[in-house]
């Protein structure tokens, strides 16, 4: 049992609910994008809608960066004077050096830092760090927790159809082979992010209607031999793709929980616009 007091960590990569955002132990690091007329922090000089109008307009692929070392040193300096220790969540360490950069970050400042890799992004780090606070308010040892959700993240599924090939492609996200099946066969991969935390190519269907059925049979296959409480459905700037697919999966399901949330811009950089990802918990 602990009282200590801790702060909690994560990235911009992250889906950050209104309740994140009003917790006040929890610190969010921006990736930056850059542009070649600018550089920004993703979610502080850049909002999703930002991106996707410059996307468009300059037709450049931009490219994403971590967090600095001294920029997490800086934060865990001033989280000295109200804290313990932290818990940090973070996007998959195969993906993005931000988990690196924060382990260097607290040896750098001598703060107590427990990292936890989700192995994923988005709404799975989310679920992440409301299960490590909800452990918190049990009074259970943060070092604990930290353990707790390194195996919870092993419990999520997640399947992706991309909005933009040429981005993923461009950002090296995706093989030569992979491209050219998407692009010039018109055949749409759904990707995933594997139990190593990498993106692999996990199927290839014709349209886009074919994806969207396949990525439910396999909510079903999943539901069938696990207890799923709630699906998330990220998007990409398409709200209403989203909807349909809340819409579908509660015809399946009618008494499934659904969650509809936005893609962050660091993700839609490599995702593209038009992204849609169903995401889920299993227990």
């Amino acid at each position: 049992m602990t009282n200590k007091r801790i702060a909690w960590i994560t990235d911009s990569t992250a889906f950050i609910t209104k309740e994140l955002e009003q917790h006040q132990d929890v610190y969010v690091m921006p990736l930056t994008i850059a542009f070649s007329s600018g550089t920004y922090e993703d979610g502080i000089d850049l909002s999703s809608d930002d991106l996707y109008m410059k996307l468009k307009a300059e037709k450049e692929v931009p490219k994403t960066s971590q967090p600095s070392v001294g920029k997490f040193a800086e934060l865990f300096e001033k989280l000295k004077a109200d804290y313990d220790c932290a818990i940090a969540v973070h996007i998959s360490s195969k993906l993005s050096g931000t988990l690196n950069s924060c382990m260097q970050g607290a040896e750098i400042a001598g703060f107590p830092v427990e990292t936890v890799d989700s192995k994923m992004m988005s709404y799975i780090i989310t679920g992440l760090l409301n299960k490590g606070i909800e452990l918190q308010s049990q009074d259970t040892d943060w070092k604990e927790i930290a353990q707790t959700l390194r195996l919870e993240a092993n419990q999520f599924e997640n399947y992706i159809l991309l909005g933009n090939l040429d981005q993923f492609y461009k950002g090296g996200r995706m093989s030569g082979t992979q491209y050219l099946l998407g692009s010039i066969l018109k055949v749409k991969p759904i990707i995933h992010v594997d139990r190593n935390g990498e993106f692999q190519l996990f199927d290839k269907v014709r349209s886009e209607k074919k994806a969207v059925r396949r990525m439910i049979e396999l909510l079903e296959e999943s539901a069938e031999k696990h207890r799923i409480k709630q699906v998330q459905i990220m998007h990409g700037n398409v709200l209403e793709k989203a909807q349909e697919i809340e819409k579908e999966i509660l015809t399946r399901f009618p008494e499934m929980g659904t969650f509809i949330g936005e893609i962050s811009s660091t993700i839609a950089v490599h995702a593209g616009e038009g992204t849609v990802a169903v995401v889920w918990h299993f227990e």
